[in-house]
């Protein structure tokens, strides 16, 4: 029987993916979270075999507990859920350790089938997903050269935690609290943001993110 923990802050997605599991002869539903912390805690209670993490967590998000957990526990699958275009998450997710990137939009038995993936000790990646893992390492089907690939996509996993809340307008004071970052360490940030995309001020920044539908 796989054990499967479900971390997602919306509690019609937990009853969602209850009602697929409970479909499932060999998985079995090991606990459920609605934020980040409390994902940690149950992780670390034991007696799971696959982690489901939305991206999206409060607190603290999908990617921090990604990288706690696999810091924790290295040999613990986690299957991100997100709902964001696979472009903005998938690689970023994979290259931080995850078993694979499932987008919400995905159907029953794609679910179960990276559950079991994950838990065999395998990836789950999508053809979507792939061609954009191919293209981030500069594998064969890369369409793109290096240099023409998002400037925002030079942005390390913080500077994006931190462009990505400086584009929905949020305050420097506001994203230190979020992120509990001292705020001259937030503004540190904030110029290197602006460096590597190439725009002066927050107001370009939330246009970039626009056109790049990151918000």
């Amino acid at each position: 029987m796989i054990r499967v923990l479900i971390c997602d802050d919306h509690q019609i997605v937990r009853q969602g993916i209850k009602l697929i599991l409970a479909d499932a002869a060999d998985i079995a539903l090991a606990g459920e979270a609605a934020n980040g912390p409390d994902a940690l805690a149950q992780a670390r209670a034991g007696a799971i075999d696959v982690v489901l993490l939305d991206i999206a967590m409060p607190q603290r998000d999908g990617l921090d507990i990604l990288r706690q957990l696999k810091s924790e526990f290295p040999r613990l699958p986690v299957l991100m859920l997100s709902t964001y275009p696979d472009r903005q998450y998938a690689v970023r997710s994979l290259k931080l350790g995850a078993a694979g990137y499932l987008n919400k939009s995905a159907d029953a038995e794609q679910l179960t089938e990276a559950i079991r993936r994950a838990a065999g000790g395998k990836l789950f990646i999508t053809p979507g997903v792939a061609e954009l893992l191919a293209g981030a390492l500069g594998g064969p089907g890369a369409d793109d050269a290096a240099g023409d690939k998002p400037l925002h996509e030079r942005l390390s996993h913080r500077e994006y935690q931190v462009f990505r809340l400086l584009a929905a307008g949020h305050s420097v004071g506001e994203i230190a609290e979020h992120l509990v970052l001292a705020a001259n360490t937030v503004s540190t940030y904030r110029a290197r943001i602006l460096d590597k995309t190439g725009v002066r001020n927050d107001v370009e920044l939330a246009l970039y993110a626009v056109r790049q539908e990151i918000v």
